[in-house]
């Protein structure tokens, strides 16, 4: 740690980098950055923290989940909204279910860039650089567009800014008040076999608001009624962006990625001895670790000996994708390796990166089926190891699109180009959100200790 500073990871062999063509511009891209305020602050990673501690504890769970990468297209205050309202909607599902606090981070204000496969994109014969994000260059198929444009950086960062500042009014300025419950749901929503589910449930709680304000509780008088804590996360993927973002906390002294409260490095990024690890090392941000099949289990505890040598609650939550067929077969040797070195981790399930195919209409998409499959494995193989299933991390929206197959919409493949908006990896529509939480919301309540009713 004593030779560790912000760029320090430039010295260090590096995947998934843009070739920017003006270096020059790049530098003044990101030295404009520097002076910039910070997007969160340091006392909003700590905090978050804490809330991750108890996750890892099993006092909580973790709803994390947003776009698959944030476009500059897309950015409007209904959009905004609109996810949020789904969000609370599977956070109260989930809340319910579990009868424990449910900590939420989005995907959200930075999660921009996104890993490619390829560095190049073929099409009809031409080939370009593979778009990597609004935060790198455009999805337009000419060889302008593909460009790599310094100038993008400040455009996602002042992006950034003006959600956060969206977000921050809804959750405390009074949209997230449960006396609203109902009014979350859309007007697409109501011919959802979910609709009727969480209408149920949005009774229920009406029926204890009114209990607690007869005692004299409300809104008011009481912010957590009110009130929601809501954080944001993203890849950190493009690191001289998250460099030019890295400030010391002037009460600890220690240094934070102020571009988003949780950074996750991405199954693509995360060898122990490259540059992503490098740069991770050194921030005091809860930070996230995409497991994916290939990740040996000896690298998982050399990354954890790097990024939690003290081994801090809430600094590390291990975020499983291996496809549903896949689970069973690396997961619980991943558990064991962690449980045999005594570390403390937030087990966390995403669903959605192992399971995508290619459509016979020649859209990606995610069958919905496998995604809960994938889910409902995760579970299986915690409560078959006698460890808490802490978390689940999902790609989805609040707009009504045709991007996964299957669920409650009964999206076909032959309804994918109906509404097909993503910009890299398709998401569940407000429909499929929603109705995933119930169901993952029954596998929480399946991990709840037994009530003992004492004899009369």
């Amino acid at each position: 740690m004593s030779t560790w500073s912000p760029d320090s990871w430039r010295a260090k062999p590096i995947s998934q980098v843009p070739a920017y063509p003006d270096p020059v511009a790049l530098a003044a891209a990101e030295a404009q950055l520097r002076k910039f305020p910070p997007l969160v602050f340091a006392g909003e990673a700590r905090e978050l923290k804490t809330h991750l501690a108890d996750v890892a504890h099993g006092k909580a769970f973790l709803l994390q989940g947003g776009d698959c990468a944030e476009s500059f297209a897309e950015h409007g205050a209904d959009h905004i909204r609109d996810f949020f309202r789904v969000f609370l909607q599977m956070a109260v599902v989930l809340t319910h279910g579990a009868s424990k606090p449910v900590v939420k981070v989005g995907r959200i204000a930075g999660q921009f860039a996104k890993p490619r496969s390829s560095d190049d994109e073929t099409i009809d014969g031409v080939t370009l650089p593979s778009y990597r994000g609004d935060i790198i260059n455009d999805i337009e198929f000419t060889d302008k567009a593909r460009q790599p444009d310094p100038e993008r950086l400040l455009l996602a960062y002042r992006q950034s800014a003006a959600t956060l500042n969206l977000l921050r009014a809804f959750a405390s300025g009074g949209y997230a008040d449960l006396t609203r419950v109902h009014e979350w749901t859309m007007g697409f929503m109501k011919g959802s076999t979910a609709y009727p589910r969480f209408e149920e449930l949005a009774t229920k709680i009406d029926d204890a608001i009114d209990f607690m304000r007869a005692l004299g509780l409300t809104s008011d008088n009481t912010p957590a009624l009110r009130e929601t804590k809501f954080y944001t996360s993203h890849e950190a993927l493009l690191l001289g962006y998250e460099e030019a973002m890295t400030r010391r906390d002037s009460i600890t002294n220690d240094w934070y990625a102020t571009s988003g409260h949780m950074l996750w490095i991405g199954d693509r990024t995360r060898q122990p001895d490259a540059a992503h690890a490098e740069y991770f090392s050194g921030i005091k941000n809860p930070i996230g670790i995409k497991c994916g099949p290939s990740l040996s289990s000896d690298d998982l505890i050399k990354l954890l000996d790097k990024l939690n040598p003290n081994d801090e609650a809430g600094r590390i939550t291990l975020i499983g994708r291996f496809g549903a067929e896949k689970v069973h077969d690396h997961l619980p040797r991943l558990i064991e390796a962690v449980t045999r070195a005594g570390r403390t981790v937030v087990w966390c399930s995403d669903p959605m990166h192992g399971n995508t195919i290619k459509a016979s209409t020649g859209y990606k998409t995610r069958p919905f089926d496998k995604v809960l499959a994938e889910a409902k494995a995760f579970f299986e193989v915690h409560r078959q190891m006698g460890t808490y299933a802490g978390g689940i991390h999902i790609e989805m929206t609040g707009d009504d699109v045709t991007e996964c197959v299957g669920g409650v919409s009964a999206v076909t493949e032959a309804d994918l180009k109906d509404r097909y908006h993503t910009y890299c990896d398709p998401r569940l529509n407000a429909s499929q959100a929603l109705e995933l939480a119930f169901l993952i919301a029954e596998e929480v309540r399946a991990q709840r200790p037994a009530r003992v009713v004492a004899a009369q």
